[in-house]
């Protein structure tokens, strides 16, 4: 990653006096929580029985570059952090805009009372993931931590430069001394880094499906030398069974979700799951890329425009749909009511702890207005690897 001090394309020197500037260079560590996910190629879709009869998520290659994912789901605390810089920083508006909507536990024939008042904000379900947040707050909340991972960042270094006498935030002597070539080289009147300066990271924001579904599966843990797979997998672990095959803990659900009409978590003292509703985030195994809860406890918003027809009009590099392109939404006549399908539906994948084991599987796929919310839909963030050509 480092060019030298001669570019060896013309010859002319670098970061001399009226030369190109380049700077140093040392890889940053990814951002907190994130886990690296190595890119390759995968089988897209949905390997189980089309119970739905959706017919929107067919089998398919696809491949995907290399990025970076939240290990756990966004918890209460973490959302609560945002909520409490927006409240200093921002408008009264936008702090009210992203309160995430309690309501969503009320039932008229349910007394879940207690967890609209409760669940949020009491200490006791702090690592609890945090629901009733939609997918526009979900992305708020990506860019917020961009700007609060980056400030860390910024602070670090300036830091680390004061002591060799060096800051990112010296002020300018004169208008051509070294110091106001450092000034003009970030390209912004704050001296805040420049993207050239390797210093500033790359946006936090919601998985794409692709990603999402790739990093559910976890098919590294499949692989032989030969780059052959044996099997494919219908959770995000081996096997067609929900609870741990073998081992001190065998018999014990690897996820949280609801195993039939009326059973939550099974009976008192044998309880299969061990929770009612949600639970505490790295409460079940992680998958072979070390992510938590990839399956059940709660669904996940992930970045895609919904289309049923996304299996056969979509890009097999990168998968992504951002908007009707080749599948325009007045073909679907929302406004008429002979269809949900518009731009501003959003797809959340994985499954919950108020979902049967159906919707575990990394391959299902459902949609919900992007400023809607339930009791059952979270998020986790994710991050492009810069530098990863795999």
């Amino acid at each position: 990653m480092n060019p030298g001090k001669i570019s060896s394309k013309t010859g002319l020197d670098y970061n001399k006096e009226n030369g190109f500037k380049v700077a140093k260079f040392k890889a940053l560590p990814a951002g907190p929580d994130l886990v690296f996910i190595e890119g390759g190629r995968f089988t897209m879709g949905s390997l189980e029985e089309d119970v739905m009869f959706t017919r929107d998520n067919l089998e398919r290659t696809v491949s995907i570059q290399s990025f970076y994912m939240d290990e756990t789901e966004v918890a209460n605390v973490h959302y609560l952090e945002f909520l409490d810089y927006a409240r200093r920083d921002s408008s009264e508006e936008f702090y009210t805009k992203s309160l995430p909507d309690t309501t969503v536990w009320l039932n008229p024939l349910s007394f879940n009372d207690s967890y609209m008042t409760m669940y949020l904000r009491h200490p006791g379900f702090r690592l609890y993931p945090v629901v009733g947040v939609s997918w526009a707050q979900a992305n708020d909340y990506c860019l917020w931590r961009t700007n609060a991972v980056s400030l860390a960042r910024y602070s670090k270094a300036g830091s680390e430069g004061k002591k060799k006498g060096f800051s990112l935030r010296r002020k300018k002597k004169d208008e051509g001394g070294e110091a106001g070539a450092e000034v003009a080289s970030t390209g912004d009147p704050f001296n805040h880094p420049s993207i050239e300066s390797g210093y500033v990271m790359p946006p936090y924001r919601l998985p794409t499906e692709a990603e999402w579904e790739y990093a559910a599966k976890g098919m590294i843990g499949t692989q032989y030398a030969d780059e052959n797979q044996s099997n494919q997998r219908i959770y995000p672990w081996d096997g067609s069974t929900l609870r741990t095959a073998r081992g001190r803990k065998q018999g014990q659900m690897l996820a949280n979700f609801k195993r039939g009409p009326g059973d939550y978590a099974g009976i008192a003292g044998k309880s299969n799951d061990g929770a009612i509703i949600t639970q505490e985030i790295r409460s079940y195994p992680a998958n072979d890329y070390g992510l938590y809860d990839m399956a059940g406890n709660v669904n996940e918003w992930v970045y895609d425009v919904y289309r049923p027809l996304s299996f056969s009009d979509v890009s097999d590099l990168n998968s992504f749909r951002r908007d009707g392109y080749l599948d325009d939404s007045t073909k679907y006549d929302a406004k008429g009511y002979n269809s949900l399908v518009s731009d501003r539906l959003r797809v959340y994948k994985g499954g919950s702890w108020a979902d049967v084991a159906y919707w575990l599987s990394p391959g299902t796929r459902r949609y919900m207005e992007e400023d809607s919310s339930t009791a059952m839909v979270g998020f986790r963030c994710a991050m492009i690897a810069t530098g990863r050509n795999r």
